[in-house]
């Protein structure tokens, strides 16, 4: 039995493992499971690895995309650029690191990007933000980082953090294009939202929430309020969800 699996912790918000088993079904892909590996601590990667022979490849979400570096033999170009990894493949006893966050997030945002679309707006500092990060980068989009705290950036970073409530308005309509990356307004908590001066909302913004959980967070509601378009992160996951079925069914593991 092939067996591939998800690691993080909590996973009560994942989709992952419902995504793939319905894959299998329905594409036929016989002896092949996808387990949800809930660690509490990353330090229990070793022991998976060594208990679960069978296990092929992982998807990595919060809050390990950073500190599953470490446990790599093998890393992408992107993942040693932006330090962060969600898909990591096994190939004779050797992990191989990815980052398919930044394809999914790149295809999943170009058709609603704008000429008018030349800043943007980063909220929080995670390992989705630095995904993000190197998609605006490659796109020439300007952007700031915003935090609860002043904390670093990623090692590429030449932007700067500004904290939530530094904010201004004006900084607020220059900047129409808004990625939440932070984990703010997920299933259960509902009824949070990033603190933003979402009254400088205009038709010409559009707002990301990379959340899929609830499917229209406050965010993108609040944003809709103002005639904002928004979209969620589900299309960016089932795009990183095939990619990752590509790595791991590669002859060799890819080197980019």
């Amino acid at each position: 039995m092939r067996q591939f699996g998800l690691i993080g912790f909590p996973l009560s918000h994942s989709f992952s493992q419902g995504y793939f088993t319905d894959k299998f079904v329905n594409e036929g892909i016989k002896e092949a499971q996808y387990v949800n590996y809930p660690i509490a601590d990353i330090q229990e990667m070793d022991l998976l690895w060594k208990s679960q022979e069978s296990l092929e490849g992982l998807n990595v979400t919060i809050p390990y995309k950073k500190r599953v570096i470490p446990f790599l033999q093998h890393a992408s170009s992107v993942v040693k650029n932006i330090n962060a990894c969600n898909c990591i493949r096994r190939f004779q006893n050797e992990l191989y690191g990815y980052n398919t966050d930044v394809i999914g997030f790149e295809k999943s945002l170009l058709p609603y990007l704008k000429p008018h679309h030349t800043h943007a707006l980063i909220l929080g500092t995670g390992g989705a933000g630095v995904a993000v990060e190197w998609v605006l980068k490659k796109l020439n989009i300007q952007y700031l980082w915003v935090s609860r705290k002043k904390e670093p950036l990623s090692s590429t970073s030449t932007s700067f953090t500004i904290q939530y409530d530094a904010l201004s308005i004006d900084q607020l309509k220059q900047h129409t294009l808004i990625i939440n990356t932070s984990p703010v307004g997920m299933f259960p908590n509902i009824h949070e939202a990033p603190s933003i001066p979402y009254d400088a909302l205009t038709e010409k913004h559009h707002l990301f929430d990379l959340i899929y959980n609830p499917v229209q967070t406050l965010f993108m509601t609040k944003g809709l309020d103002k005639g904002a378009s928004v979209q969620n992160g589900l299309e960016m996951l089932h795009i990183q969800a095939e990619e990752s079925w590509k790595i791991w069914n590669t002859p060799q593991p890819l080197t980019q």
